[in-house]
């Protein structure tokens, strides 16, 4: 799975007065939220930028609120491709993560704040993949039409694990047929979506069903 690189820039304020000034800045306030859990009272030393979070019993995760700019982020939002992050923070430090969640002002549709994740080599995580469809179905040429209804399907597995695509053959697809989730393997990869769900579908076209109906009648 490809890599995006990106710089922040941590944040020392934070609230809607701070977070206002660095989008007048031209700049976009993230969050990145750590996945490990620490003990409370935290006896640790916290970094520019990073605060702890109780999430309770006990426990409490850190988040580290910085900056990045518009450009810097352009190729990773605006693509169909999905990518983990590896984000450079102060004093060099490198953190691989995942984004999390993006909001858009509902009007200009530019990007408000995006969440990421922190991720481990060692832990498994939930993101969604791109579907790719890979040959000539037989349906398609009885005269169907090809449908894809899930663009992405949601996966668990080691990061180091996920492909840039899934890749699934629709060679033997035939007409008025679907392949649905549960149909589906891949290689180290668990899928989340509902079993049932369909991704891909060749339905019936009128021409595809005048057809049918000749050669029942002859």
């Amino acid at each position: 799975m490809k890599t995006f690189q990106l710089e922040g820039t941590p944040r020392e304020t934070v609230g809607k007065k701070a977070t206002k000034a660095i989008r007048n800045e031209g700049r976009i306030p993230a969050i990145l939220y750590g996945s490990e859990p620490v003990s409370l009272p935290f006896e640790g030393k916290l970094n520019k930028g990073e605060t702890l979070v109780e999430t309770g019993d006990g426990k409490g995760v850190i988040v580290t609120n910085f900056s990045v700019t518009k450009d810097a982020i352009r190729n990773l939002v605006y693509t169909p491709e999905v990518f983990l992050v590896e984000l450079t923070l102060e004093d060099n430090k490198k953190v691989m993560a995942m984004v999390k969640d993006m909001q858009f002002q509902p009007v200009k549709d530019s990007i408000l704040h995006i969440d990421f994740l922190e991720i481990f080599e060692n832990k498994p995580i939930v993101i969604e993949i791109p579907v790719k469809l890979e040959g000539h179905s037989e349906g398609v040429k009885a005269g169907g039409k090809l449908s894809l209804e899930m663009r992405k399907l949601k996966v668990k597995a080691m990061y180091k694990d996920i492909p840039e695509q899934l890749v699934i053959d629709i060679t033997n697809l035939g007409l008025g047929k679907t392949i649905q989730v549960g149909s589906l393997h891949f290689d180290k990869l668990e899928l989340i979506n509902a079993k049932n769900a369909v991704v891909c579908a060749v339905k019936l076209t009128r021409a595809a069903r005048g057809a049918a109906a000749a050669a029942a009648n002859k």
